[in-house]
């Protein structure tokens, strides 16, 4: 049985450990990593499928092989409990970060059985799929209302027109938040919070402009909650507040802290995979003149190239478990305590998992990635990710089938390997017919045949 409890901290490999700088001679992020890393993945699944990297959290495993990734989100040796060390981490002790801690521990992403089964059970009653339907017209309107506002002759950028806010309106109607104040509220935030979460190695600065976001973010959650709770008109709104009050009632969530946790990381959550989803996945749309023009054909391709965009560029590349009992993998001792960062990314382009895994195919024949997880953890948020990206590229291939890219985009300006999506996306309704064929697309490049 896995060993529960505090874990040592390790920060050096062990004797004898593959290791990323063995296998590359060199660190393995830098510019040419962060604008494509498959060709650096490929390179691990062949030569160090389980290699240490000094580069990750102050050391960490690299696991990049499909069936260990799948394993590791399986498998109870590996712990989700993993904040502490990055959160106070440093060479000073970060007391002034224990509020940040505090919430950040209790989240359902970071929880461990039986506590883990306890608050997702609540959690999963916010995404039934009656919630959903009932919530698919106002979707709509909202991203039709949104593309209405623009003007794709004159060009306008996707990102902060619709796939940065629209993913914050939407969890904002699914958890009864007055969208417009929650979705402004929480976007003058959630960056800070985004870079925290995305730095392989985050510094004490980056810690406390993450807490300054979060915390005023939980406050409002608390001004919001208790409102439901001194409510005397008796309604029962059934959203998601609603049902996480009833639930800290009924003792099914425990304590403020954990309430508000889960709050401010489902909001988080919600948004930040699919703005890049959304982002992302219509550059390469646009950069697949093929694939546009199949879903203008057959809009019935439409959930199936969703999930093929999710697996060929994975908008959150990795996650990370902390060993609980010490176990061996491709003969590498992983010790109790040692951090494993899997890399969901090179997992989706596995050649033993998926055929031609470096092609983009919309007609490729089903087969789960790894995306949104496994096992215990995996994204309690998928259907509603899912839902938006259908309903967000059928209106822009029904509006602007001929919708072109209208400059050059860096695709990973972050300077982040944990997300993949650009910033800024400039496209424009093309007036000569758009989409010219012939184009193959390759991390962030595109080329001519």
């Amino acid at each position: 049985m896995p060993v529960r409890g505090r874990a040592p901290a390790n920060l050096a490999p062990p004797p004898g450990a593959q290791t990323v700088l063995g296998c590359f001679g060199r660190a393995l992020i830098d510019d040419d990593f962060l604008r494509d890393p498959y060709p650096a993945y490929r390179r691990l699944r062949e030569q160090a499928p389980v290699a240490w990297s000094d580069e990750f959290f102050g050391g960490a495993w690299l696991v990049s092989r499909h069936a260990d990734v799948d394993l590791l989100l399986r498998d109870g040796r590996f712990s989700a409990q993993r904040t502490g060390r990055w959160v106070m981490r440093g060479s000073e002790p970060r007391t002034e970060l224990r509020g940040f801690q505090r919430l950040f521990a209790r989240a359902l992403i970071f929880l461990d059985a039986p506590d883990h089964a306890r608050v997702r059970q609540v959690l999963t009653r916010a995404f039934r799929p009656a919630d959903l339907q009932r919530l698919a017209p106002r979707l709509s309107q909202a991203i039709d209302e949104r593309l209405e506002a623009v003007d794709a002759v004159a060009g306008f950028d996707f990102v902060s027109a619709l796939a940065r806010p629209l993913p914050a309106q939407a969890i904002s109607m699914l958890m009864g938040l007055d969208e417009e104040a929650a979705s402004s509220g929480f976007l003058e935030g959630s960056d800070e919070l985004a870079n925290f979460l995305g730095a392989v190695d985050p510094t004490r600065d980056q810690a406390l402009r993450a807490q300054g976001a979060l915390l005023p973010m939980a406050a409002r959650f608390e001004s919001a909650l208790q409102r439901r709770r001194d409510s005397s008109d008796g309604a029962n709104r059934d959203d998601v507040l609603d049902r996480l009050v009833r639930a800290e009632r009924a003792g099914q969530i425990r304590g403020s802290a954990e309430l508000l946790a889960q709050c401010v990381m489902l909001l988080f959550a919600g948004h930040e995979t699919t703005r890049h989803l959304l982002a992302n996945g219509l550059q390469i749309l646009l950069r697949h003149p093929t694939a546009w023009q199949a879903l203008q054909r057959d809009q019935a391709l439409l959930p199936a190239a969703v999930r093929e965009l999710l697996r060929f560029d994975s908008p959150v590349q990795y996650t990370g478990r902390r060993v609980t009992t010490e176990l061996t993998l491709h003969g590498q001792t992983l010790r109790r305590g040692d951090l494993v960062v899997a890399l969901i990314g090179s997992a989706n382009r596995d050649p033993d998992q998926y055929e031609r895994p470096d092609e983009f195919d919309v007609t490729r024949r089903p087969a789960p990635s790894l995306a949104f997880g496994q096992g215990p953890h995996v994204c309690l948020g998928a259907s509603l990710t899912l839902m938006e990206a259908q309903m967000v590229f059928s209106q822009l291939l029904e509006r602007w089938p001929c919708l072109e890219l209208a400059g050059p985009v860096s695709a990973h300006p972050m300077g982040s390997p944990l997300y993949r999506g650009p910033l800024k996306l400039p496209v424009r309704m093309a007036l000569d017919g758009g989409l010219k064929e012939g184009g193959l697309y390759t991390g962030d490049v595109y080329q001519t045949s």
